[in-house]
């Protein structure tokens, strides 16, 4: 039976009533004033009167119970799926180092007269840098010229005579030997002289400066005065284990990431590959050839590499952020009209935080890049950045992904 709003007003009340009523009845006095035959009546009615407050009266406690469980939408953020580009790198570490370095020991002894350079200097293949005292050596020059003047003399007497048999010839003999090694001695004496003038070997900078004027240089000693580097080009050496073998080529592009460039990518290419693997670390050696025009580089920088083996153009790519590994599978949640969905996705290159989506999406879809950890499947979502575009999302994802490859 169905009962009016009117009604089911009254009911309540007077089921109020009764309930109040009942409990007076249980009151010592109340129950002497009373007739029993009314109270038994009254309480025969009650529960009927009860149950039907319950159904109709008051169903505005349940009516207000429905609009408690309204179903509440997780909040997420969305990403469009973006077209571009992605690379396959290998990615490893390489400390600089010049193409070309000489060590300048002194090749003659004396004290160190002059010093022409300093660190830092950059100086012409041929350039004094410092002067050994050269007195002595001029000295023996000048003996050794004499001495050869003496020998060229004899000679020439002797040679006059000889032809008419006046002289013997072991006199000749011997005396053409002295002649020739007196030539020798002039010769040496003159390089012992062009010696103590230290010249550069190469051309480029003079990375150390160990000589000191007043200190004696001994000929051929271990320790170096001068370090010489040559950096307008410069090698970067990285060790690549064996399985990457089959990748490298010559000629093949790299990228630098130098800190003191805050993350400007360098370019550098393949110059060698050791034809050999080392056995003790399963490694081979790649040196890079990196060109230095500007001599911004120098020897000894540490720099992050990527090696690239492979660029694809115009794929479907994705923020690696909105991958779950779920079930031993790759799936996104992918929002439409409101509802999450979950898709399995197969993916390709992983570029920093961008990855390629080979298959499992068309490209029109918006995915959840976050708030998707504890989300289900068919469940309900609110977007809270539906406004961001699909180029900002991409660009996004690429400043990050260039910003941790250089953390």
């Amino acid at each position: 039976m169905q009962l009016s709003d009117k009604e089911s007003d009254n009911t309540c009340r007077y089921t109020h009533s009764l309930l109040i009523l009942n409990l007076r009845f249980r009151e010592p006095k109340m129950e002497s004033l009373i007739n029993k035959k009314v109270g038994l009546r009254l309480l025969m009615i009650l529960p009927i009167l009860l149950s039907v407050s319950l159904l109709s009266g008051c169903g505005e406690a349940e009516a207000l119970g429905d609009q408690e469980a309204t179903i509440i939408s997780v909040p997420v953020e969305v990403a469009p799926l973006s077209i571009g580009h992605i690379s396959s790198n290998y990615e490893t570490t390489a400390v600089l180092e010049a193409k070309e370095e000489a060590f300048v020991v002194p090749r003659a002894s004396g004290i160190i007269e002059h010093i022409y350079v300093e660190e830092g200097d950059y100086v012409e293949k041929g350039q004094v840098l410092a002067q050994i005292e050269p007195r002595r050596y001029h000295l023996n020059l000048d003996r050794a010229k004499a001495d050869l003047v003496g020998v060229q003399k004899e000679l020439a007497k002797i040679n006059k005579v000889y032809s008419k048999k006046l002289v013997s010839d072991d006199t000749y003999d011997k005396l053409t030997a002295q002649y020739e090694s007196a030539k020798a001695t002039l010769s040496l004496a003159e390089l012992d002289l062009k010696e103590a003038t230290i010249t550069a070997p190469i051309s480029g900078y003079i990375a150390e400066r160990n000589a000191k004027v007043g200190n004696l240089s001994e000929s051929f000693q271990r320790e170096r005065m001068f370090h010489i580097v040559q950096q307008k080009e410069l090698y970067g050496i990285v060790y690549l284990p064996e399985k990457e073998l089959s990748k490298v080529h010559k000629e093949q592009q790299a990228s630098l990431d130098l800190t003191a460039f805050d993350g400007a990518d360098i370019l550098a290419f393949v110059e060698r590959i050791s034809p050999v693997i080392d056995s003790k670390t399963g490694t081979f050696k790649v040196t890079l050839r990196v060109p230095n025009p500007n001599n911004l580089l120098k020897s000894g920088m540490f720099a992050q590499v990527k090696l690239n083996y492979d660029t694809k153009q115009n794929v479907v790519l994705l923020p690696r952020k909105a991958l779950l590994a779920i079930d031993d599978s790759v799936n996104v949640f992918v929002v439409k009209d409101g509802i999450a969905s979950k898709k399995a996705v197969t993916v390709g290159y992983q570029e920093g935080e961008v990855v390629e989506i080979l298959t499992g999406l068309s490209g029109t879809e918006k995915v959840v890049i976050t708030g998707h950890q504890n989300l289900r499947d068919q469940a309900p979502v609110e977007i809270v950045n539906d406004d961001i575009s699909q180029s900002e999302t991409l660009e996004l994802a690429q400043k990050t992904s260039s910003q941790l490859a250089k953390g």
